[in-house]
């Protein structure tokens, strides 16, 4: 199974009868699974089915469903509504003895909201059954195209997170097998300190500074944080190959690649090591970016 992207558009058309149809799936980023509808008239009693089946197969996302229907070689009723017209010519009589105006023309009435109404005809319930069925099995086939593109942008989104996942790797690496590290290090540069110190002020006690150094180094220590982002990275990873909607879980790995990073730099006393931990900070930075984008 792969990681599938939030971002994705489908279309399915078709016929049934005098019925021509097209359905439109637009899908972007969403925290959870909102979903909208756009129905005809009539079509109403289709919005659970649908949510249904989306909810089947999709788990994130904010998807935008369109439905559009034109009846086809069927000729519209045209019917005129006898009681308003006969209220607008009374009134036009009414306002011809009161003001002096042209007669109202026929095409000037029947332009009048209400005076003509066009009917179409009418489906009886045998044929909205089978005309929803197959509105159905063309929405079922736009779903499916959806998630068929939602999964191959996946696999490229996917791809590009192994690559920072392997990059954080290799920053972790180096900041392992970085020479500031190793206790000698740590401690001649604590020594130096201390002597600085004594140089500068009679005053100071040389058991209370080594006590004190001790404490630092003992705080600079990034033993803890190197571990964690080592087992994030292996989380991460298998997050990645199981696929599926792992989203919210790789997003909460980037909270914690960053949380450690952080660390790492706050905890550096060498420049090599705070540069690692800020490269790292910009390869978690673009992780964390394209896991916005996963289900």
């Amino acid at each position: 199974m792969t990681v599938a992207s939030m971002t994705g558009f489908a279309r399915a058309s078709g016929a049934h009868g005098e019925l021509r149809w097209a359905w439109e799936l637009k899908s972007v980023n969403s925290k959870g699974l909102d979903v909208r509808f756009r129905l005809p008239p009539g079509r109403e009693a289709l919005e659970p089915l649908l949510r249904a089946a989306i909810a089947k197969l999709l788990s994130r996302g904010n998807i935008n469903v369109n439905l559009t229907i034109q009846r086809e070689g069927a000729a519209p009723q045209v019917r005129v509504n006898e009681e308003v017209l006969a209220a607008v010519i009374a009134t036009s009589r009414e306002l011809a003895k009161k003001i002096e105006a042209q007669p109202a023309s026929i095409d000037g009435i029947l332009s009048i909201k209400g005076v003509m109404e066009i009917i179409e005809t009418e489906e009886t319930e045998a044929e909205r059954e089978t005309a929803n069925a197959a509105l159905l099995k063309g929405f079922d086939a736009a779903l499916k195209d959806l998630a068929a593109m939602r999964g191959k942008e996946g696999n490229v989104i996917g791809g590009v997170l192994s690559d920072r996942i392997t990059e954080i790797e290799k920053l972790t690496k180096s900041a392992e097998a970085s020479p500031s590290r190793s206790v000698e290090a740590i401690r001649a540069r604590l020594a130096e300190q201390v002597k600085e110190l004594l140089a500068a002020s009679s005053t100071l006690d040389p058991e209370r500074l080594h006590q004190e150094a001790a404490l630092l180094a003992a705080k600079a220590d990034v033993r803890e944080e190197l571990d964690r982002l080592s087992a994030h990275i292996g989380a991460a990873r298998a997050l990645l190959k199981n696929g599926g909607a792992v989203g919210r879980k790789l997003d909460f790995l980037a909270q914690e690649f960053n949380r450690e990073a952080n660390t790492l730099c706050s905890k550096s006393n060498d420049v090599s090591l705070t540069s690692i931990g800020l490269e790292l900070k910009t390869a978690v930075d673009q992780f964390r970016e394209q896991v916005q984008n996963i289900e």
